[in-house]
C-alpha cells in the first residue's frame, strides 16, 4: 500500500516536471521563432538597420537624349520605441508643418501595414529642400528616435510626355500583398513605363547595419560594413520615343482634347505619343503629389485620362480602308468594281447619306472621296452572299479578318492601361434582332465605320502601319532597349494579317489620291517630293460636334511613319486632325516646316477648341 503511494506521487512529480519542462520549451519557441517582437527588440538596441535604395534606372529618347533622371531626396524615419519628449514645436518650425499635421503624421505612421515599435517606420517622404535638410540634419539629436533615409525622387528634362512616362509613388496594400520586395512606404511606378517596366527599373536595395550604444545611439558600423549590402542600380531604359516630335505634338494639340499616335511601321515602336490636355509630369513628384494629383483627377477635361490608349471611338471613314482589303480578299469585289452613289446609299427604305463627288467609282476612287454608299454596297453584298450559308457565317468571317490587323481586342502594347476596341459578332445581332431578323442592311453602318464597331486611337494608328507596310505588323510598343536586359519577344515577332499582300496596292492609291485631290489634300507634302498616304474620318458623337480623325504614312515607299490624330468635337476630318498629322509628319521627315506651310502649323498653335470641347 505504502509503495503503491510512493509511486503514485513519483509518477506525479514526473508528469509535472515534464508538463513544466514543456511549457518552458513552448515560451522559449514563442519568444525565439514565433513572437518576433523580442527579437526585433534585442536587435534594435543593438543594431539599427538602414535599407539602402537603389538608383531608379534612367530614361532616355531614341536618339540618347536624357528623359527622366534621379535627384536626391530623403525620408523621416521613426522608430517609436526610441520616441522620447522632445521640443514639437521645434520640430515642426524645422520640417515647416503645423502641430495638426504632426499629430496627423504620427497616428498614420502607427496605423501602417506592419507596423512595429521596433522597426524604422516611414514619417515623412519624398524631402528634396535643401535648407529643411540641412537644418533638420544639424538638429537631429534633438529629436530621438528620428533619422533620415536617403532616398531619390524622379527628375524631368522636358515638361511632356506625362502618360508615356508615367509616375512613381507610395506602394499601396495591394502592391505589398502582390510583391514581398516592397514594404510600406516604399515607391512603385504607377503608370506608364514606370509601371509597366518597373522590375526593370527598380534595383535592388541593399542594407547598412550600424551599432548602438547602451543609450541607444548610433556608433558606426558594425563590423566596419562587413555586413553591409550594397544597392544594385536598377536597368537603364532607352524609349522608341522621339522626344523632339512629341514636344512639338503637345504643341499642336494645346487648346484642344484628343490624340496623336505616331509608329515607325517597320518596327513598331512608338515615335510619339500625345494625350490631350496633358500636364507636367514634375507635378506628380514628391510631397505635392497627392494635392497635384487629386487636382487632376477632379479635373472635368480628364488630363489624367491616356487617350491615345484607354480612348475609345468609331474609326468612321477611316475604317473603309480595312473594309475594301477585305471586301478584295473575299472576292466580293476587285480595284475595277464599280458602285454609284447619288447622294448615298438607299435601299429597303434605308438612306445612308453622302457628300457630293462624281459617281459611280471604282475602289480607288472610292477612298480618295470617302463614298459612303460604296462600301455600304460591298457590305451589303458580302453579309447577304449565299456563298457562306448565313448571315451569320459571312459576319463571322468579315470579324476574323478585321481582327486579324489588331482590331477589337488588346494590341498588347507595353503600358499597363492599354483599353481594348470592339467589333461586334452574330451571337450580339442574334440576341438584338433574333437569328432570322438581321441581314446585310440591319448592319450597313458597320461599313463606314458607325455603329457598334469602336476603336482606340493607337489600333487606328496600327492599322495606318498595316497598310503601309502592306499587310503585316510589330505590336506597338514604347521601349526601345533595355540595359542588360531584352525587349519581349512580342514586339519583335512579325505578325500577318489575312489578307493578301497584293490587295493593298488599290487601297495604297485610294489613300494617295485622297491626298493629291480628294478629301485630305490639306495634308499634302508633294512639295517636298514626300508622296503621303491618307485617310480622314468623321466620328459620330451623339453628345455633340463629330470627332475629327486622320490616318495616314509616309513616304508612300519605304514608309518611316504611320499616325492617327484624333480631335474630339472638331467635326470634318480634314478640318484639325489632317493638317495635325501633316505637321507631325513634316516635322520628323524633314526636321522642320517648310516656310509656305508655317501659315498651317500658327493656325494649329494658336486656335483653341477647348471651350467647345468642354461645352459638350
Amino acid at each position: 500500500m505504502i509503495n503503491d503511494n510512493l509511486q503514485n506521487r513519483k509518477s506525479v512529480l514526473i508528469k509535472m516536471m515534464i508538463f513544466v519542462f514543456v511549457v518552458f520549451v513552448c515560451q522559449l519557441i514563442n519568444l525565439q521563432i514565433i513572437n518576433k517582437s523580442y527579437k526585433e527588440s534585442a536587435d534594435s538596441n543593438a543594431f539599427l538597420k538602414k535599407i539602402k535604395y537603389p538608383a531608379r534606372g534612367l530614361i532616355y529618347d531614341r536618339n540618347g537624349k536624357l528623359l527622366v533622371y534621379n535627384k536626391p531626396a530623403y525620408d523621416v524615419m521613426v522608430v517609436m520605441k526610441e520616441v522620447q519628449e522632445f521640443d514639437t514645436l521645434d520640430f515642426c518650425r524645422t520640417m515647416k508643418i503645423d502641430k495638426a499635421k504632426f499629430h496627423k503624421l504620427m497616428k498614420a505612421t502607427k496605423n501602417r501595414l506592419g507596423y512595429s515599435d521596433y522597426t524604422p517606420q516611414q514619417f515623412i517622404a519624398g524631402i528634396d529642400s535643401v535648407e529643411v535638410y540641412a537644418v533638420l540634419r544639424e538638429k537631429l539629436s534633438n529629436f530621438p528616435g528620428f533619422h533620415l533615409q536617403d532616398r531619390t525622387l524622379r527628375g524631368y528634362r522636358f515638361p511632356c510626355a506625362a502618360h508615356a512616362f508615367g509616375s512613381v509613388g507610395e506602394v499601396s496594400k495591394s502592391d505589398i500583398e502582390k510583391d514581398p520586395y516592397y514594404i510600406q512606404g516604399e515607391y512603385i511606378g504607377k503608370n506608364g513605363v514606370e509601371k509597366f517596366y518597373e522590375k526593370e527599373l527598380r534595383g535592388v536595395k541593399g542594407v547598412e547595419i550600424l551599432m548602438r550604444d547602451s543609450r541607444g545611439r548610433v556608433k558606426g558600423s558594425y563590423e566596419n560594413g562587413a555586413l553591409d549590402i550594397m544597392p544594385e542600380s536598377g536597368n537603364n531604359i532607352t524609349l522608341s520615343l522621339d522626344i523632339e516630335l512629341q514636344e512639338y505634338g503637345e504643341k499642336l494639340m494645346q487648346g484642344k482634347i484628343g490624340s496623336i499616335v505616331a509608329i515607325e511601321p517597320a518596327t513598331g515602336e512608338i515615335l510619339a505619343l500625345v494625350s490631350s490636355p496633358s500636364f507636367d509630369p514634375s507635378v506628380l513628384v514628391g510631397q505635392s503629389r497627392t494635392e497635384n494629383f487629386n487636382q487632376l483627377n477632379s479635373s472635368a477635361l480628364k488630363p489624367l485620362l491616356d487617350r491615345p490608349l484607354q480612348a475609345r471611338y468609331p474609326p468612321g471613314s477611316t475604317f473603309k480602308v480595312v473594309n475594301s482589303l477585305i471586301f478584295q480578299q473575299e472576292g466580293i469585289i476587285n480595284e475595277h468594281t464599280r458602285y454609284p452613289c447619288h447622294g448615298g446609299f438607299v435601299a429597303g427604305g434605308l438612306r445612308v447619306g453622302c457628300h457630293s463627288h462624281v459617281s459611280p467609282l471604282d475602289l480607288p476612287h472610292s477612298l480618295q472621296h470617302s463614298c459612303n454608299a460604296y462600301y455600304c454596297y460591298a457590305l451589303r453584298a458580302m453579309i447577304d452572299n449565299n456563298k457562306y450559308g448565313s448571315v451569320q457565317n459571312a459576319l463571322e468571317t468579315w470579324k476574323d479578318h478585321i481582327v486579324s490587323f489588331g482590331f477589337g481586342y488588346k494590341l498588347g502594347v507595353d503600358f499597363p492601361t492599354e483599353n481594348r476596341g470592339y467589333i461586334p459578332n452574330a451571337e450580339v445581332y442574334d440576341k438584338v434582332y433574333g437569328k432570322r431578323g438581321w441581314r446585310g442592311l440591319t448592319i450597313i453602318s458597320i461599313a463606314i465605320g458607325q455603329g457598334e464597331v469602336i476603336s482606340t486611337p493607337i489600333q487606328t494608328a496600327n492599322l495606318a502601319a498595316i497598310i503601309a507596310n502592306r499587310g503585316y505588323w510589330y505590336t506597338p510598343h514604347i521601349v526601345k532597349k533595355i540595359q542588360g536586359g531584352h525587349i519581349d519577344s512580342l514586339y519583335t515577332r512579325k505578325r500577318v494579317t489575312s489578307v493578301e499582300r497584293r490587295y493593298f496596292e488599290p487601297a495604297v492609291e485610294g489613300m494617295e489620291l485622297a491626298v493629291l485631290g480628294g478629301t485630305a489634300r490639306i495634308a499634302s507634302l508633294a512639295a517636298d517630293n514626300i508622296v503621303v498616304c491618307g485617310k480622314t474620318g468623321t466620328a459620330q458623337n451623339p453628345h455633340g460636334k463629330d470627332h475629327s480623325i486622320f490616318m495616314a504614312f509616309a513616304p508612300k515607299d519605304n514608309p518611316k511613319i504611320a499616325i492617327a490624330v484624333f480631335v474630339e468635337n472638331a467635326g470634318f476630318g480634314a478640318t484639325w486632325a489632317g493638317p495635325i498629322a501633316s505637321l507631325m509628319m513634316e516635322k520628323y521627315l524633314k526636321k522642320e516646316i517648310a516656310p509656305t506651310r508655317k501659315y498651317l502649323e500658327e493656325r494649329m498653335f494658336n486656335t483653341s477648341l477647348m471651350p467647345l470641347a468642354a461645352k459638350h
